[in-house]
């Protein structure tokens, strides 16, 4: 399959199946379970460049047609975190999910879980259209032109995926 769907949460807390370009091999999950790094086997080569620009997301113009996401805002998330998020955390919530966000432009996966959410909730206390704005600008120096990766050092740095099973992540595609 060219298109990998997994189920993702959105603004309030409402489910809805995100769209991505399939980057790694059919049931990959099952193979290696559901965190990656760069180096991982299970991604295949047109993966690897689908994600280096980060092309493999693109899919979810549809999901920002539908008005399930928007193309700025906090990164949505897999059900078994938002189940451990206290009430801070659960501010994120407040938004549409974005393509891009405020966080990803000042780390992403280089940053711990509670950086990454002081970016999001930070986004969403200082919301404005000029915001928007410069992190799609941002956005595109980082992924084009600095060619920033997705991943941290040994994979993605997620506190939640070291402390999840592999049910509770759901599918990585």
């Amino acid at each position: 399959p060219v298109f990998y769907r997994g189920v993702r949460v959105g603004r309030y807390g409402k489910s809805f199946r995100i769209y991505k370009f399939r980057t790694m091999v059919v049931n990959a999950e099952k193979i290696g379970g559901p965190s990656t790094a760069d180096d991982d086997p299970r991604i295949t080569k047109i993966g690897k460049f689908l994600r280096k620009y980060k092309l493999d997301e693109l899919p979810q113009l549809i999901n920002v047609l539908k008005g399930e996401m928007s193309l700025v805002g906090p990164r949505p998330t897999l059900k078994y975190q938002v189940d451990r998020y206290n009430d801070f955390q659960r501010r994120r919530l407040l938004v549409k999910p974005g393509i891009t966000g405020w966080a990803l432009i000042h780390g992403r996966n280089l940053l711990t879980w509670e950086e990454r959410i002081r970016y999001d909730v930070w986004y969403v206390d200082n919301w404005s259209i000029w915001l928007d704005l410069w992190i799609m600008l941002k956005t595109i120096w980082v992924v084009l032109i600095k060619r920033e990766g997705i991943y941290g050092k040994g994979g993605i740095n997620d506190d939640f995926m070291r402390s999840a099973s592999a049910e509770e992540q759901g599918q990585n595609g």
